[in-house]
């Protein structure tokens, strides 16, 4: 099993990021819709019509989001991710730690979080 750690600095206010991360018409405008999330812990979410689908395990509040990941099509076991975030002058940091990943995905899984989620939430924010 391997892991991915990454870094994103997105020029945009700490709660708007993090509104990118719950708020399932934001979710659908980067692209990781359609979606079902809440801002809950133990809450059951899916996106990508539920091609991907996990858990939130623990949530504080511009803070930190800590979930339980499944692929629909090839994982027994879940592969747990953590996102930290801090704001920095105009700008929010986000760090994303993704455990647990089978040997055979991880290449695809870090391309994934560049082309699909975190860069076009950094995308999508910067725009606006």
């Amino acid at each position: 099993m391997q892991k991915i750690n990454q870094k994103y600095t997105i020029k945009a206010p700490l709660n708007q990021v993090w509104q990118a991360f719950f708020d399932p018409s934001v979710i659908d405008k980067w692209g990781g819709g359609p979606a079902v999330m809440a801002e809950k812990e133990n809450f059951d979410f899916s996106l990508w019509g539920g091609e991907i689908h996990g858990t939130n395990l623990k949530i504080v509040k511009h803070k930190s989001l800590v979930q339980d990941w499944f692929d629909s099509n090839k994982w027994i076991e879940p592969s747990r991710v953590t996102f930290t975030f801090r704001s920095d002058g105009d700008s929010t940091v986000v760090d994303l730690l993704q455990e647990n990943i089978p040997d055979a995905s991880v290449q695809d899984i870090d391309e994934g979080w560049k082309d699909f989620y975190l860069g076009p939430i950094k995308e999508l924010l910067e725009q606006a």
